[in-house]
């Protein structure tokens, strides 16, 4: 699996991005440059699992607010800054759901289809992405989020954890069993409109 640049750091990204938040963490004013390189990345992971602009937008605010409130209770924990920022993201976005202002909804796209067809040992035709997006919406939300963050937007088990405060071990066996059960529900269906 190919690594995905805008979701993973170098050292020196991520010594750049803590001298940020030790500077935010002394002055709130020096917070633009997290929120610089973070908003449109919250913005779209809330974005599309909601798929309504206006309350998208106001659920990120609500989350650099929380962020720029707590950031003296940040840690680093050896992932970019942008794993804690989905944490209080996930937390607003479920919050938001709770409060029925928002509809879950499934957004993929078509390239990582094929990626996700592919590990299920399937070719990639239409036929096979409708029946993919029908399993997608049979899945439990936590089992979804970990698939997007996983097959969607390319992170790593370990940073996978941190957002979801689990082991790196935990987040590897949780993803595996989610294909699995993907595979069943899958061929499952294929059997069914057969």
């Amino acid at each position: 699996m190919s690594v995905n640049p805008i979701y993973h750091h170098t050292e020196d990204k991520l010594r750049q991005e803590q001298l940020w938040v030790k500077r935010a963490k002394e002055d709130p004013r020096e917070f633009e440059p997290l929120y610089s390189k973070y908003h449109e990345q919250i913005f779209r992971y809330i974005y599309q699992r909601m798929d309504d602009k206006e309350l998208a937008g106001d659920i990120t605010s609500q989350v650099f607010l929380k962020a720029m409130n707590n950031l003296h209770r940040y840690e680093f924990r050896g992932v970019p800054f942008a794993s804690w920022l989905y944490r209080i993201a996930k937390s607003e976005l479920y919050q938001s759901f709770r409060d029925k202002k928002a509809q879950r909804t499934v957004n993929v796209d078509s390239m990582n289809m094929f990626e996700m067809i592919e590990e299920m040992e399937e070719d990639d035709s239409q036929i096979n992405r409708k029946k993919l997006l029908e399993v997608i919406k049979l899945l439990k939300e936590e089992e979804i989020q970990l698939i997007e963050m996983r097959y969607f937007e390319k992170r790593s088990f370990r940073e996978i954890g941190e957002i979801l405060e689990i082991t790196e071990n935990n987040a590897k066996v949780k993803s595996h069993r989610i294909v699995l059960k993907m595979k069943k529900l899958f061929f499952k269906e294929t059997k069914r409109r057969a």
